[in-house]
């Protein structure tokens, strides 16, 4: 069916709508939609026009052309000659704020047309595209497989502008842990014709449009051992010239250099500064001069050959002393082959893992280079600016996770950083002035769909959604994807996966961790180890949990009949595939457990409900096989072979369910019960008081909440001093336990992160959420997605009441509870989110 749509605003309506007599027919349902641009304009407003053809195909069924008297103009203003410019000035639109601000742009309705005006290349680029996403074309046209409506008119109506200037300068991603997604796929699909292990310009082109459309600016390529480092793969860089990318690398790559690929030591001697000084700085200084006049970031510093320490130096002042002279000598290189003032360069320099204590101890970082802070790989920023570094004129960013390989443990198959963790993080960076650069490490883009349009659009526009409005940009952005009336059904189903995944992401199910499973497996030890979910409390953590996921998997699968036939291929990689694989492994492992601990020794085959169990989870296990295997050999007719991987790194998790003995498949068959009974909650609360924090009795009026954060899927922000208050009810005398459970965040501008917690005004206990960075009680506090303090006292019958005072900035509660059952082990609160 075609629809004619009248664009009022940056909202797509559909239906039938008169046309006024100003306003501006792009597309009459006969002649192609048309455009004029500026004599000379940058390669990349040739991409994004080329792209917007192609959209526009997509959208009325004709390619967009180039026309003279075209009702669309478009002009990049930094390319325009005298007399373009001229035309422009008479235009009617803030010139001023647009010459002044690179990559940004103004579209509007002036004079009977409708004007395109970007500040440079970019942000000309931008425009465009923008025109094409309000036009009914998602970002993720091609790499989400979104198909756009047909429309039968494209009118725009005469009162529309828009005028949009980025929030952080330098805006972007790192392909990073690419081993098993987009190298895999990369070699079977856009670049064959490479050698193995190659990222090459077929696949870095598509990268790029995807940036482009999402507004952003830079790429830090992929550098894992095995991968073809980006400068040696013939084409990488003039694509990535005539997209106007920056490109920068990661905090172990000095100078644009990538070590695992590019320095041999055999040929060149140890990666050792203080031992071959003279053979490392003539490898940054080819890199320097062979990126002269381009689009580039320059990392300084120095690790190791990878993602370690620097070489030759033991202890901290040394450690010290010897980057030091690093970093003063690379500026002398820059300086000396780029000719040009050191100021000017674009530099970073990454305070990650060790180096944060290194610069800690009094390293002196030029005042023009960026400092760019990190998160502790598990979403949680570790480090911002305080008010003295808020004034470098280099500024500050920050490089964000939303994938990792490393301890306790890798997350590497599915995206489940919760929206509300991300909103968080990056406004409060923002709001600390860290706004230079936003990198966010992703090991492939198609799989982090949302999570990375949310990290983008808060890059280009702050102030795109607020704590109490990402439910809306989520639905927003679903709706973009799926239709309106789809989107809407979809929310809630995915603000509960959201929810189930934070309380124990699917890479977290085996409850194992990274470097404790090499041990097990190097002593010869199987790495079986049961989750926490306890089938004993709160009428069965371990069924609950299940119960949800299923609910949500045959939500999915309802939704779906909802769809255009277009949208399955689409549906199926940013909906179905996650959810149903999210389910699938907690199915797999909490029934594997119920297997192990129902099954009498030498009865399991004649024990119709450990074996009803043990098929369970092999069903979920074959499930996720057989849905990846589709992924990569069916979906949208084998144009992502080889881009999901079921098992990263192939760690225990991921393996086949550990059972008391092997089934047949005739047995799975013939056991297997999707029926879930999981008992109503409330039948199991009599000797427990819990609550989500947002259900507070009194706040101060600085107190906020997040939405999508926290097992509650609604915290409750803490700004220091600032105090909430609980009344409950005792209805007996007896000692009980006190839980607390706060989102682990970490004391970014301060010595410590604590918080207070009274009854009655008495008792007074002091808590912090200051840990070693991977000391045991981090790992398990980024595992959870909590930090649970608890203290143990006897309450008397009556009215009580808990309040809970901030001493430090950074307090997020989540929930909490007051147990009478001092020797209960459970997992999750007894607590139903309000979502």
């Amino acid at each position: 069916m075609k629809f004619k749509v009248h664009i009022t605003s940056l909202l797509l309506l559909c239906g039938t709508f008169s046309v006024q007599a100003k306003d501006i027919v792009l597309f009459n349902g006969k002649n192609p939609v048309s455009y004029t641009v500026n004599s000379n304009p940058s390669p990349v407003v040739n991409i994004a026009l080329n792209m917007f053809s192609s959209d526009m195909q997509a959208v009325t069924g004709k390619k967009a052309k180039s026309k003279s008297d075209s009702p669309l103009a478009i002009y990049q203003l930094d390319a325009l000659t005298d007399k373009e410019f001229k035309e422009v000035s008479r235009i009617d639109f803030p010139l001023n704020k647009i010459i002044v601000s690179k990559d940004a742009f103004w579209m509007g309705v002036k004079n009977d047309k409708l004007y395109i005006i970007g500040n440079n290349g970019r942000g000309t680029a931008y425009g465009i595209l923008e025109l094409s996403k309000i036009s009914g074309v998602s970002p993720w046209i091609w790499w989400g497989d979104v198909h756009p409506e047909k429309k039968s008119q494209l009118i725009i109506n005469d009162k529309y502008q828009t005028l949009q200037v980025p929030s952080v300068e330098y805006r972007g991603i790192f392909i990073n842990d690419e081993d098993w997604s987009t190298r895999t796929w990369a070699h079977k699909t856009l670049d064959r014709k490479q050698e193995q292990g190659t990222i090459g310009p077929n696949t870095y082109r598509k990268i790029f449009e995807l940036l482009l459309r999402l507004k952003a600016n830079t790429i830090w390529p992929a550098m894992h051992p095995g991968t073809k480092p980006f400068f040696q793969v013939k084409g990488n860089q003039e694509v990535a010239d005539s997209c106007d990318i920056y490109i920068g690398t990661s905090h172990c790559e000095p100078l644009l250099r990538n070590n695992v690929g590019e320095w041999n030591v055999k040929n060149m001697g140890a990666f050792n500064y203080l031992t071959n000084q003279k053979k490392i700085e003539d490898y940054w200084t080819y890199r320097i001069k062979e990126t002269a006049g381009m689009d580039v970031i320059y990392t300084l510093g120095m690790r190791g050959i990878h993602d370690g320490s620097m070489e030759g130096v033991k202890t901290l002042d040394e450690k010290t002393k010897w980057l030091q002279k690093v970093i003063n000598n690379q500026r002398k290189l820059l300086h000396k082959n780029l000719k040009t003032d050191i100021k000017n360069i674009p530099q970073i320099f990454v305070p990650y893992k060790e180096v944060l204590d290194i610069y800690n101890n009094g390293l002196k970082v030029p005042d023009d280079v960026t400092l760019m802070w990190c998160d502790d790989n598990y979403g949680y920023l570790t480090h911002l600016s305080n008010p003295s570094e808020a004034k470098r004129s280099g500024g500050s960013g920050v490089y964000y996770h939303l994938s990792y390989w490393g301890r306790p443990h890798d997350y590497l198959w599915l995206t489940t950083t919760q929206p509300g963790l991300i909103y968080e993080e990056m406004h409060k960076a923002y709001t600390n002035h860290n706004k230079r650069i936003w990198i966010a490490n992703v090991h492939d883009p198609k799989v982090a769909a949302y999570d990375l349009s949310l990290f983008l659009d808060m890059a280009w526009n702050i102030n795109i959604t607020k704590t109490n409005s990402l439910q809306q940009h989520m639905q927003n952005w679903l709706c973009q994807q799926f239709g309106t009336h789809t989107g809407k059904l979809l929310l809630p189903v995915m603000k509960e996966f959201y929810h189930l995944t934070a309380i124990r992401k699917p890479e977290f199910m085996g409850w194992t961790q990274t470097e404790l499973d090499k041990k097990k497996y190097n002593r010869g030890l199987s790495p079986i180890q049961d989750t926490e979910f306890n089938a004993g409390e709160f009428g069965n953590e371990i069924e609950r949990y299940k119960a949800a996921y299923q609910a949500i998997k045959e939500k999915v699968e309802e939704i779906e009949k909802t769809i255009r036939p277009t949208l399955s291929d689409a549906y199926f990689a940013a909906i179905k595939y996650p959810i149903f694989m999210a389910a699938d492994m907690a199915i797999k492992q909490l029934e594997a457990q119920e297997a192990r601990h129902i099954a009498r020794p030498g009865l399991f085959f004649n024990d119709k409900e450990a074996m009803t169990a043990a098929a369970n989870s092999m069903t979920a296990h074959q499930e996720i096989i057989a849905m990846t295997k589709y992924y990569n050999e069916q979906l949208a007719g084998g144009k992502w072979n080889g881009i999901m991987s079921m098992s990263p790194r192939d760690l225990p998790v991921f393996k086949e369910p550990a059972l008391p003995g092997i089934l047949t498949d005739e047995q799975i068959k013939k056991y297997a019960d999707k029926e879930i009974d999981a008992e109503p909650l409330e039948n199991h609360m009599s000797r427990v008081i819990a609550r989500n924090a947002v259900h507070y009795t009194a706040a101060s009026k600085d107190v906020y909440t997040t939405e999508m954060l926290g097992h509650s899927m609604k915290s409750l922000n803490l700004p220091k001093g600032s105090v909430v208050k609980y009344n409950f009810l005792c209805e007996k005398t007896d000692s009980a336990i006190i839980r607390i459970a706060t989102i682990p965040t970490h004391a970014v501008n301060q010595n410590d992160i604590r918080f207070s917690v009274t009854i009655d005004g008495n008792n007074e206990q002091i808590f912090t959420l200051k840990e070693p960075f991977r000391s045991e009680q981090w790992k398990q506090n980024v595992l959870r997605g909590q930090a649970v303090k608890s203290f143990q006292l006897l309450l008397e019958k009556g009215t009580h009441t808990l309040e809970i005072k901030a001493l430090d900035e950074g307090i997020i509660l989540d929930q909490w509870m007051i147990d009478y059952n001092l020797n209960r082990n459970f997992y999750m609160f007894p607590i139903e989110p309000a979502i």
